[in-house]
């Protein structure tokens, strides 16, 4: 497998944040490998603290690694190129409270290169797509937070981007908006679309991904296929959770 195959590329990646003296504060992420493929719906999954957010910071370029490499569509994800063909949704979505629905979608459009023109059509089609039709013209001020968090989800879809990566994305959301969602990334995987998400909802992970990654203070303990997790397992409904749980404690007894 070639590294343009490999939409995310990780290898023997390590971060350590350190003091105004340099000296070690925390080793967030340790000797991390980690391959997201074309095509894949991919779970990152462990506790907090695990390294999730490090790990998420360095794919988006937003941090460098201490050691190793982080290659995006086979590039430095600083590059403009690779940057270009991915979309994003933060744990918290930090709106601006006096624009409309419309005009947050439009916001980042426009950021894209997008023209208001296209962008004003662009907004529709993703705002219908997130049943938010019938609030596209109010502020997203007074929204819900699950509201709030399916037109950040718009946003990061604006400009149809080939990698997207979710950090949390039913964090808010009702039984029928976390449907939705789920139903949403199913759609875009269908449709080519490569995702990378994390969730601490290991029921809605084994439901839409295809492959996942169980990280523990910084290393990988597990992963792999979700059929074959789900295949392997007792309970074929909790077959994730029970996963997750066993590669822990497999972690906490080698220590």
């Amino acid at each position: 497998m070639t590294m343009e195959e490999n939409v995310i590329e990780l290898k023997n990646v390590e971060k350590t944040f350190r003091d105004f003296w340099l000296r070690p504060l925390a080793h967030a992420v340790r000797g991390l490998d980690l391959e997201v493929r074309r095509g894949d719906v991919f779970g990152l999954i462990g506790p907090n603290g695990s390294g999730k957010s490090t790990t998420i910071k360095m794919i988006l370029g937003l941090i460098r690694p201490t050691k190793g490499t982080v290659r995006l569509f086979g590039l430095d994800p600083r590059a403009k190129a690779a940057r270009a063909r991915l979309g994003y949704l933060p744990e918290l979505s930090h709106l601006h409270p006096f624009l409309t629905a419309e005009e947050t979608v439009m916001y980042y459009a426009g950021l894209s290169g997008m023209k208001r023109k296209e962008a004003k059509v662009r907004a529709a089609e993703l705002l219908a797509e997130l049943n938010l039709t019938h609030a596209a013209k109010r502020t997203v001020g007074g929204f819900s937070k699950g509201m709030a968090r399916r037109v950040a989800i718009a946003a990061a879809l604006v400009a149809s981007p080939e990698l997207l990566i979710l950090d949390e994305p039913t964090s808010g959301l009702d039984p029928i908006g976390t449907r939705e969602v789920k139903e949403l990334v199913e759609k875009l995987a269908s449709g080519g679309m490569t995702v990378l998400l994390t969730s601490h909802q290991l029921f809605d992970v084994q439901d839409i991904c295809s492959r996942v990654a169980v990280v523990s203070e910084g290393r990988q303990v597990g992963g792999g296929s979700v059929a074959e997790i789900v295949a392997n397992a007792k309970d074929k409904r909790h077959a994730l959770e029970e996963y997750f749980e066993e590669r822990l404690n497999i972690r906490k007894d080698a220590q």
